[in-house]
């Protein structure tokens, strides 16, 4: 077994060293174990599951009160910054072999990175939102509101539109032709990509209609990659819901056509002309645990419980709204929700000293989105 090795040069004193004792019999022998010297504690480390083991340092600290030692130890291994992730948990040896590639640059040039997004005519030049549409909920048909902004004005678009599932939402139907549908969507989309400052971003949660055979997240994706805007990434939104019941749709116990379901939902990741958005950074406001955890593409997040509260039958948590926008913007940008819905993207914009603005055509919702926004000024 291979060991990255860390040492800690200090006189540990006996209430250290049971401390020391106690967190290395939670661990495998394996993953990490601890040799004590007079002048030094040696750290070998394979590989870790880092959250759990800061949980266990700040419980042992908490216990007695003291534990400088515990905290050299969490901020050593803490300081790491590379390394590899697998079964949840960080590999400090190793895991980079079977993935080195000599000569990268070179590689990743004669490939063309983001060869689809060539020679697009994107301008560079980003404008103000005007004031008369700055921090409002609008209640209109977002193809209407779009094209009254001017060019390269919105820094994050974060949206989740209707998935056509047949949803009861109010003053909009949700079982469209699926043409139809995708025409009004893209529409909007259009309009989305114009109104977006040059490096900012499109961020769109959706989720494939499994019992139409619609990839939605593949169709979407397609479109915006036509369109020459860079697909960044995509996020697994784990939701553990597992609330579905069996079925024997397609086929039961059969191979001949097994009817499939997940229980997650995606984000799909694109941006404009460029993948670096420049900002200030007194406007970084993500913290560095929050920033090491989200940039995994897997979000365990719960589903919004609140939305017969709220009166929307699609609505997505405010966590979900507040690792995007804390990941992808900074303080003060404009963060534009042309399907606001109840208004969760809104609200955690404001929340969070970010400028908005919603579009949403039900009246009913764009009530509630007011509410929500005025209930927490201050």
């Amino acid at each position: 077994m291979n060991y990255k090795k860390i040492e800690i040069h200090c006189k540990a004193k006996d209430y250290e060293l049971e401390q020391l004792r106690i967190l290395a019999n939670k661990y495998k022998k394996e993953d990490i174990y601890f040799d004590i010297f007079e002048d030094k504690i040696g750290i070998f480390l394979n590989q870790l599951d880092f959250f759990s083991f800061k949980n266990d340092i700040y419980s042992l600290k908490n216990q007695s009160n003291n534990g400088v030692l515990l905290t050299q130890i969490f901020e050593k291994i803490d300081s790491i910054k590379s390394y590899g992730i697998k079964n949840k948990k960080r590999v400090y040896v190793g895991y980079n072999d079977e993935k080195k590639v000599t000569n990268r640059k070179e590689k990743e040039q004669k490939r063309i990175i983001a060869f689809y997004s060539r020679n697009n005519d994107f301008s560079k030049q980003n404008n103000s939102l005007p004031k008369e549409f700055e921090n409002q909920i609008i209640c209109d048909d977002s193809l209407t509101v779009l094209k009254k902004l001017p060019d390269n004005c919105i820094d994050l678009i974060f949206t989740s539109p209707p998935y056509n599932f047949g949803l009861d939402y109010a003053q909009t139907d949700d079982d469209n032709l699926w043409q139809n549908y995708f025409d009004k969507l893209f529409a909007i989309f259009e309009q989305c990509i114009r109104v977006l400052k040059y490096s900012g971003r499109i961020i769109v949660n959706v989720q494939p209609l499994y019992s139409d055979y619609i990839p939605t997240h593949h169709l979407i994706s397609n479109f915006f990659m036509e369109k020459k805007l860079i697909w960044k990434t995509e996020i697994l939104w784990e939701k553990n819901n597992y609330s579905a019941k069996f079925s024997s749709w397609g086929s039961w116990k059969s191979p001949s056509s097994p009817y499939l379901k997940g229980t997650w939902e995606y984000l799909e990741v694109f941006c404009k002309g460029n993948l670096k958005k420049e900002g200030q950074k007194e406007n970084i406001d993500i913290t560095e645990d929050e920033f090491k955890k989200w940039v995994n593409a897997e979000w365990n997040i719960a589903p919004e419980r609140n939305m017969q509260k709220y009166g929307h039958p699609a609505m997505f948590p405010e966590e979900l709204v507040k690792r995007v926008i804390k990941l992808f913007s900074y303080k003060n940008d404009i963060i534009l929700d042309p399907f606001n819905g109840a208004g969760t993207t809104t609200y955690v914009a404001k929340m969070l000293d970010r400028r908005y603005i919603g579009i949403d055509i039900s009246e009913k919702y764009c009530k509630t989105a007011n509410q929500r926004i005025n209930s927490n000024l201050i």
